[in-house]
């Protein structure tokens, strides 16, 4: 949890001397390298994972108040994404190796979050091999979902099979979805209709011998087509049929909120620098990647509480401000010890991490609009940490 990207020997005396200075455990003895990996090896990776847990359920148990919801809503999105990881014997048998055209290759993870975009937390979080589709890592995802919740999907995920999945456990979703997706969908794009309800079927190639329905089980949905600034047309599936209750022209805003997710793993990536591992054994890859799903929900909490504070502290400048996500994970260095180790009272510590977090402010600048380059994190990357060698300073 403390963000083991130096040399091991320099983060076992850092780590030591936090804890006898700053927590008060002055007889504490410093430790090898070698002993730490093999106590590593004790710890199971779904301790962080439920840590997390925990976290959440606090947050959204007698909270009323704090929780963001759109139109009674509570709103998630899922998305998939790539992590490249160390290349070992191990790693390769477990999550295979990714390759081009030539005969080399990487290992690489999928990874899935469930994430709530409008209060920023991870809800559930999958690491899993490569060959497991975004769709079933998707499907996976709704354990940890309840009766109105609307969860938004990009176009790599509908297909009938998912959504009866949503409609079998009563969640609400919007998708958007390829033209061609089926026989209605090229009609109504034909139409020029802005919304329509239809009704849907497997398609005539689908499987279904093995399903609760048959090729004649029709699904009721609502097909809405959507003018991006480009001039291009989105066209958009829900199950929010009420089109008094949901206005056609609220689904524009309502799809551009998945882009909370997208931001989550710019965060992940780059800022908690998730791929920067500490070991090379799949305990320690998941023990990394648990954990630092757990300090980003933490990071999330503090945040939240300092809302108010920031619009107070901020109310007479001219833009809006925000914490400085970047700086907020390096000011929870060695913090997130002392919340489980300190002697002192937590809230003092919390206070700490706050006041560091509301003197880093940056302003909110509205209308800015960068070209996204698509390609940016499929490419074939070598693991960011090489083996037997990190950083010192």
């Amino acid at each position: 949890m403390n963000f083991l990207t130096k040399s091991l020997s320099i983060e076992i005396e850092n780590f030591v001397n936090h804890l006898r200075r700053d927590c008060g455990l002055l007889s504490l003895k410093s430790f090898t390298k070698s002993a730490f990996v093999q106590c590593r090896k004790k710890i199971q990776p779904g301790v962080f994972k439920k840590l997390s847990e925990m976290l959440i359920d606090e947050f959204y148990t007698d909270n009323e108040l704090g929780i963001k919801l759109w139109n009674g809503f509570r709103v998630l999105a899922v998305d998939g994404s790539s992590i490249t990881l160390p290349f070992t014997d191990e790693l390769k048998g477990i999550y295979g190796l990714v390759k081009n055209q030539t005969d080399t290759g990487v290992v690489q993870a999928r990874v899935s979050v469930l994430y709530d975009v409008l209060n920023k937390y991870v809800l559930d979080s999958q690491l899993s091999p490569k060959k497991e589709g975004e769709r079933a890592l998707g499907l996976l995802h709704l354990v940890k979902t309840k009766a109105r919740d609307l969860i938004i999907y990009d176009r790599g995920y509908p297909s009938y099979d998912f959504i009866n999945t949503h409609c079998i456990k009563n969640i609400d979703y919007l998708m958007r979805i390829k033209t061609s997706f089926s026989g209605v969908t090229k009609t109504f794009i034909a139409s020029n209709k802005t919304s329509q309800i239809v009704e849907i079927f497997p398609s005539k190639n689908a499987v279904v011998s093995d399903k609760q329905y048959d090729r004649n089980t029709p699904i009721k949905v609502r097909l809405l087509r959507v003018k991006l600034p480009s001039g291009e047309t989105e066209l958009l599936i829900t199950s929010l049929l009420d089109s008094k209750k949901y206005p056609n022209k609220i689904f524009k805003e309502l799809y551009f909120k998945r882009w909370g997710v997208e931001i989550f793993y710019d965060e992940l990536k780059n800022k908690l620098k998730v791929a920067h591992f500490s070991g090379y054994s799949n305990q320690s890859i998941l023990q990394d990647f648990n954990a630092a799903i757990f300090i980003s929900n933490v990071q999330t909490l503090i945040v939240s509480d300092l809302e108010d504070e920031i619009i107070e502290q901020t109310k007479n400048r001219k833009l809006t401000y925000k914490i400085n996500t970047n700086l907020s994970y390096g000011f929870l260095k060695n913090k997130i010890v002392s919340l489980f180790f300190s002697n002192t009272d937590m809230e003092a510590i919390v206070e700490q991490i706050k006041i560091l977090f509301k003197q880093e402010l940056v302003p909110i600048r509205p209308n800015r609009y960068y070209q996204r380059n698509i390609r940016k994190y499929v490419r074939r990357e070598k693991p960011k940490v090489t083996k037997n060698q990190k950083d010192s300073i």
